[in-house]
């Protein structure tokens, strides 16, 4: 192998290795790929998946995007270069989302809230309301 070739394959990652870096564990690095976030490069002579170096940062960028709330059909669009315009409206859109969980989450909320008031109210008869009332809707 000359010089530069050996140069080259130090720079390419296994998946543990790459996975290890990114903090991610292995089965999400199958999971991007499969998703089509990342690739490997190249194969080893033992059929490994080799991955860049810059696919570290990648994977990073991904799990950063995640945890601002982008799903990975938002990170697909925030991977690709795009003028800030797109980028506000597919923050708008999540937002959209977001609202609208909120909305679902704060009426869920409510219902616990008064099931849980109603729960114990009934305690003392051994019977429990909430339970009654679940049962008397799948008739």
């Amino acid at each position: 192998m000359n010089p530069r070739s050996r140069s080259r394959a130090a720079a390419l990652l296994t998946i543990g290795q790459l996975s290890e870096a990114a903090g991610v564990a292995t089965s999400t690095v199958r999971y991007y790929e499969r998703r089509g976030l990342v690739r490997p490069v190249q194969r080893s002579r033992a059929n490994y998946r080799l991955y860049s170096a810059d696919q570290v940062q990648r994977l990073r960028f991904i799990r950063a995007a995640q945890a601002s709330g982008f799903q990975l059909d938002d990170v697909r669009e925030l991977l690709r270069p795009a003028p800030c315009s797109r980028v506000q409206d597919l923050i708008e859109r999540r937002l959209r989302r977001v609202d609208e969980q909120l909305r679902q989450l704060r009426h869920v909320r409510r219902v616990l809230r008064e099931s849980f008031f109603e729960c114990r109210e009934h305690e003392p008869t051994g019977r429990c309301a909430v339970i009654d009332g679940l049962s008397a809707r799948t008739r």
